[in-house]
């Protein structure tokens, strides 16, 4: 295993182990509005110095970006670990059993190594770049399914920024023509870690941040999906919207897709790492 993934799996088990605390005795939780409908608790911030205690006490240059705290500057810019310390805040405050802390490692802007771990169900799903995805040792791989008709789509509301939200639901009342249902549990890494396990046959959201998807990112396209943006080109981490799927299906989303966004779709989304 990468030397750089071991460390990853490291601070993902013990950044869940911490939330995990936090779940069992929910009467220690605090949290605090960052912005409309944006949450962070104690135990975000609790994960988040663990997790770069861990990345620190191995690569101390490395630079970190993180949900909570931003940019944290190395010597080496050149690695970059990209976490989200606790996805799902809501559903974690609300006692909803569906979170997970989110790793993912860039070097030269290319995602080599990623980890999501969901501590509630213990599942911890990684990828390396090259070598494939698994979930805990069984190794993860797309069911490549040659139409909609029948699929399970997992997405995301845009509930930071409501204006999207017209859009959102024309682009789900267009693929409902074919898909049977839709599940919004409200973590992206997950999402995009049960596409590679074939508990959703798709994900799509429209307003995402890069810390978001980084890691689900890799460990979806290393067990065969096609990722892009609702441009189907791959700049979804600048772009802020997501797409992914097996490879047969990934035309036939965005035909549904595309036509529902506005002309200003692209600013009203785009982000940076």
């Amino acid at each position: 295993m990468n030397p750089m993934l071991n460390i990853a799996v490291r601070a993902a088990r013990r950044a869940g182990n911490i939330l995990m605390q936090g779940f069992e005795r929910r009467d220690e939780i605090e949290s605090s509005s960052k912005g409309s409908n944006d949450y962070v608790t104690n135990f975000d911030k609790a994960s988040e110095k663990a997790i770069v205690d861990v990345i620190r006490t191995a690569y101390p240059d490395h630079t970190i970006i993180t949900e909570e705290s931003g940019l944290l500057a190395g010597k080496d810019d050149e690695v970059q670990w990209i976490i989200d310390p606790l996805d799902g805040t809501t559903n974690f405050i609300k006692g909803f059993p569906h979170f997970a802390v989110s790793i993912a490692i860039r070097v030269k802007n290319r995602t080599e190594a990623a980890v999501v771990y969901n501590p509630v169900t213990n599942e911890l799903f990684t990828a390396q770049r090259g070598k494939g995805a698994k979930m805990n040792e069984l190794r993860l791989r797309v069911e490549n399914l040659r139409e909609l008709k029948g699929t399970i789509l997992a997405t995301g509301f845009p509930f930071k920024r409501p204006s999207l939200m017209p859009t959102q639901f024309a682009m789900m009342a267009s693929l409902a023509e074919e898909c049977a249902d839709f599940r919004r549990t409200g973590s992206a890494a997950l999402d995009l870690c049960y596409v590679a396990a074939n508990r959703v046959d798709g994900y799509f959201e429209a307003d995402i941040k890069p810390w978001d998807i980084a890691a689900g990112d890799l460990i979806a396209r290393e067990a065969g999906a096609l990722v892009c943006d609702f441009n189907g080109t791959p700049n979804y981490l600048a772009q802020g919207h997501i797409v992914a799927t097996a490879p047969r299906l990934m035309k036939a989303m965005l035909n549904h897709i595309q036509p529902c966004l506005p002309q200003n779709f692209r600013a009203l989304t785009k982000t940076a790492l």
